[in-house]
Order: C-alpha cells, then sequence, then structure tokens
C-alpha cells in the first residue's frame, strides 16, 4: 500500500507540473513524451512492473520517451485527458462516452473479445436457485456491481428498460423493491453477496464466472448465468484530441503491434487483441444507456 501511496503521489505531482507534454494550442506540434495512465487495479510490485513494460515497449516503437503514471482516481485521469497532462489512457465504454461531449478525447482502439469489440453482461445467482430468467427476479435482492460499473449496472439497467420490467419513474427499486438494490464497489463485492446469502442474484462481466479472473474456482462452481444482456462495448484506449494527427498514428500502429510482437504485455494491461474503433460506433449503446440513466429514478 506505500508503494501504490508513493506512485500515486508521484502521478498528482506530475499532473501538477505539466507531464512534459504540449499545451493546446500548441496541437499541429508533436510532443517529445508521451504520457500514458494506467489505473491502480493491482498490488503496487505489478503496478511498477507493467509502468516499465509498457514504457519500455511504446518508447521502442515510439521513438520518443513514455511515462506511464498511476494517477490516485479515475478523476485525476479525466481531468488530465482535458487539461493536456495525460496523452493517453485506457478507460471503460462508459468513461470514454461521458468524456467524449467535453471534446477532450479521440477512441484510438478497442478490445476484442473473442473477436469482437463487446462481450456479454450476466445476473449471476447461486446453482440451486429457482431463477431462469431475470424476471424471475421481481420483488428479491439484488446486488449491482458498483454504481458506475458498465457491465455490473449500465447495460443490466438499460435491458430491464428494454424488457419493459422498469420504468423511467420507479426505475430497478420498482422492480426489485425498495429496500432489495445494492450497490457494490466491484464484481468481487456483488458476487460475494450472492454468495453469502444476502441477495439472491448480481450483476457482473461475464468474466466473473466464465474465466479465473476474480473469483475463486470453488466460489464459481456455486454460481449459475440466470440471464444474458449486452452486448456490452470493450474497454478502448483514448487520446486526448489536442494530439496532433501524426502522434495518434505513431501511437494506434504502435499499439497494434503489440498484437504480434507483444501480446503477452498486451494481454497482462489491455487483456485482449487491440483493433482500431470510433466513438461514434464503438459507444453507440453506452451512449443510449447514459441518457436513460440521466431520466430515471434510483
Amino acid at each position: 500500500m506505500k508503494a501504490l501511496t508513493l506512485l500515486s503521489l508521484i502521478a498528482s505531482l506530475i499532473l501538477l507540473t505539466g507531464c512534459g507534454s504540449q499545451p493546446e494550442d500548441q496541437a499541429d506540434a508533436s510532443v517529445e513524451k508521451f504520457v500514458i495512465a494506467m489505473e491502480p487495479d493491482k498490488d503496487p510490485d505489478a503496478m511498477l512492473a507493467d509502468r516499465q513494460a509498457i514504457e519500455a515497449y511504446l518508447s521502442q516503437a515510439t521513438g520518443r520517451a513514455v511515462e506511464a503514471i498511476v494517477p490516485m482516481s479515475s478523476a485525476v485521469i479525466y481531468e488530465g485527458l482535458k487539461n493536456g497532462s495525460i496523452d493517453v489512457a485506457y478507460l471503460s465504454s462508459t468513461a470514454a462516452a461521458q468524456l467524449m461531449p467535453s471534446g477532450a478525447i479521440e477512441v484510438l482502439l478497442a478490445e476484442l473479445i473473442d473477436g469482437q469489440p463487446h462481450y456479454p453482461s450476466y445476473w449471476i445467482a447461486l446453482k440451486d436457485a429457482p431463477y431462469e430468467s431475470v424476471a424471475d427476479l421481481r420483488g428479491q435482492r439484488i446486488a449491482y456491481s458498483s454504481r458506475t460499473s458498465t457491465s455490473g449496472f449500465l447495460i443490466p439497467t438499460w435491458d430491464l428498460y428494454q424488457q419493459g420490467l422498469i420504468d423511467l419513474e420507479s426505475g430497478p427499486q420498482g422492480f426489485f423493491g425498495e429496500e432489495n438494490v445494492f450497490y457494490g464497489v466491484g464484481y468481487v463485492s456483488a458476487a460475494e453477496r450472492v454468495l453469502d446469502g444476502s441477495a439472491e442474484a448480481a450483476a457482473v462481466s461475464y468474466y466473473v464466472l466464465d474465466e479465473d479472473k476474480h473469483l475463486s474456482p470453488e466460489q464459481r462452481a456455486q454460481l449459475k448465468v440466470v440471464d444474458t444482456q449486452g452486448p456490452v462495448p470493450s474497454h478502448v484506449i483514448v487520446v486526448r484530441s489536442a494530439l496532433s494527427e501524426a502522434d495518434r498514428d505513431l501511437l494506434l500502429q504502435s499499439f497494434l503491434r503489440m498484437n504480434t510482437e507483444a501480446t503477452e504485455l498486451r494481454d497482462r494491461i489491455f487483456g485482449s487483441p487491440l483493433a482500431p474503433a470510433s466513438a461514434e460506433e464503438h459507444l453507440s449503446t453506452t451512449y443510449g444507456a447514459l441518457e436513460l440513466m440521466r431520466t430515471m429514478r434510483f
């Protein structure tokens, strides 16, 4: 924890001093150093190794200095993309869609999950639970992964509305019950409520159940899929809009080379193959779901 705190403090100081990127009024000039932001979602030692590895790879691929930083929070990443102190970041489709109206970013690439730029969201329950679809969960205690999760809240709620199970006036509480909706702090927190019996079902990403990523094999063996919704647009790599076209293309080609030259590093940091993507096409479902959230009662 001390190492992670130190990284965060260093990142904050870097942000305050500008990180060496060019200001907005020099958008046509190439930057001398690319700054890439990484979220602190691993232990400090792993984060340090990842930072060093992506710095070395991108520096060699672009021929520029590269600095990978670990800001204290997602909010710092968003502000850094806006003020020009961060050049590149890896974001969920929801975070990217929320930032797009500011004009601060452009979508560069998207993850490919089994060859597609999207993946499913699951409602999960205990294996012996009687539920066969999300419609069977009316009046039951459920857990969302978090209020900001794309696959653990945004898309499941959008799907409930599309099915006519909830409306704008009463939202999820109108279907599940006023005291029956829990918001966790991640996939594990939601799944654990199912496992300990404090929730009948939870909304999570597919890989919580399908991959050895968040839960133990023993935990996954106790769970089943009740329903599937989506597609959930995959995570994206974004760049700040003020980067020159030449710099954006240099980064694009460098990341694409990871698909053949650095697959292990790519999977360690980004999780899967990368492909060029446009915000208009890739984020269309997320835009619609976010618009729904703005008018729904929670």
